[in-house]
């Protein structure tokens, strides 16, 4: 598969659990906690699963540090949409986590330290 394919569908991916998960945090009303916890988890795995293809695809399959840091990045920003449901009263401290996972996750994909 073309790698424009896995980085639109990374991109999209990215951009669905950011709306919902921010969504969560604006509203934790219980109603809403089961169609964000399925949008989060199709969009989470969608996410994986392209950016693995990514990896496949545009640097055969050689991990590099980077790499894991944003696999880490992306575990803990699919944790907090769920979170936000569990923990109402911590909904400003997990939006600051959030804005701070994607901001790390940005700065390893355009960067690339390690």
């Amino acid at each position: 598969m073309n790698p424009a394919y896995y980085y639109i569908l990374h991109v999209f991916a990215l951009l669905v659990l950011t709306a919902q998960t921010f969504s969560a945090f604006a509203n934790p009303a219980p109603e809403n906690r089961k169609q964000t916890m399925i949008i989060t988890g199709v969009a989470g795995l969608l996410m994986i699963f392209a950016g693995f293809g990514l990896i496949s695809k545009v640097y055969a399959n050689h991990f590099a540090g980077w790499m894991f840091v944003k696999m880490a990045c992306w575990l803990v920003f699919t944790a907090l949409g769920g979170l936000a449901y569990r923990r109402p009263h911590l909904r400003g401290k997990l939006a600051f986590t959030a804005f701070a996972v994607l901001l790390i996750a940005l700065v390893m994909v355009y960067v690339k330290p390690f």
